[in-house]
């Protein structure tokens, strides 16, 4: 039997079903905008470089791309950046170690690489945290950074932490004898000093490894969450972040000196 329910009938049916329909609708919508915070820390995070936006931005920004969102990353201090992220919904933010004192704070998106921190000084090659402190009475580190953090948690003294904004140049301090040691991620140390000294740089050996994160803030979509995870480990399997790496670090000569201690 054919049904000959009237235009009417069905028009209005469907009316009164339209609001059940538009409430499984998903969040998600193609091209939607994010806020992305970097600091200006290169070569993981650029800023003010063209479409280089450095390892760490390059890869969030292809996997936001790769989940249907667009964003352009923006650079605050590093400090008021996590703070912002802190208080904001929705805000994302990279690369940012996943420390204990951070792991309540942010939503951990997902892991992007690997980076090892070590002590950098044209004095001294310490073996550890216990030399390190004994050693230096001045050590550069980032304002707000893992590395601040660290250095508190193994006992050094406030006066020997001397912190400075990110984006700011520690390795012309550590060259003017403003401070005795650095205390830095490996490849952001070696890419700095190739640029500013041929003088050789003693490094220690790793003291600390942490993955670095894309975050965001504690309040934050799942649906962002669950498809720029995805997409970051679908680039991971498929080589992608090795490929990113290799754009900024294989080329660079000071990269093979590990071994060595210097740079």
């Amino acid at each position: 039997m054919i049904d000959r329910t009237s235009a009417k009938g069905v028009s209005l049916f469907s009316l009164l079903l339209l609001p059940l329909f538009l409430g499984t609708v998903p969040v998600l919508e193609a091209h939607e905008s994010l806020e992305f915070l970097i600091p200006d820390a290169p070569p993981l995070t650029m800023a003010n470089q063209g479409d280089r936006h450095g390892i760490v931005g390059d890869i969030v920004l292809q996997a936001l791309k790769n989940s249907g969102y667009a964003s352009e990353p923006r650079t605050l201090p590093w400090a008021r950046a996590q703070k912002y992220a802190i208080e904001k919904d929705n805000v994302l933010i990279a690369p940012l170690s996943r420390t204990p004192e951070r792991e309540h704070r942010y939503t951990w998106i997902a892991p992007i690489m690997q980076m090892d921190r070590a002590f950098f000084s044209l004095e001294h090659k310490v073996a550890n945290f216990e030399e390190a402190r004994r050693r230096f009475k001045a050590i550069a580190v980032g304002l707000g950074s893992a590395q601040e953090e660290i250095l508190r948690s193994k006992g050094f003294a406030p006066e020997q932490i001397y912190a400075i904004k990110i984006g700011e140049n520690p390795a012309q301090l550590l060259l003017k004898g403003r401070v005795d040691a650095w205390f830095n991620g490996v490849q952001e140390s070696r890419y700095i000093w190739r640029r500013v000294s041929s003088r050789p740089l003693l490094m220690s050996p790793p003291m600390v490894g942490h993955e670095l994160y894309l975050a965001c803030s504690k309040v934050c979509d799942a649906e962002v969450v669950t498809h720029v995870a995805k997409a970051i480990e679908t680039m991971r399997r498929d080589g992608y972040i090795e490929k990113v790496k290799g754009r900024y670090l294989n080329n660079d000569p000071m990269e093979k000196s590990t071994k060595s201690g210097s740079l």
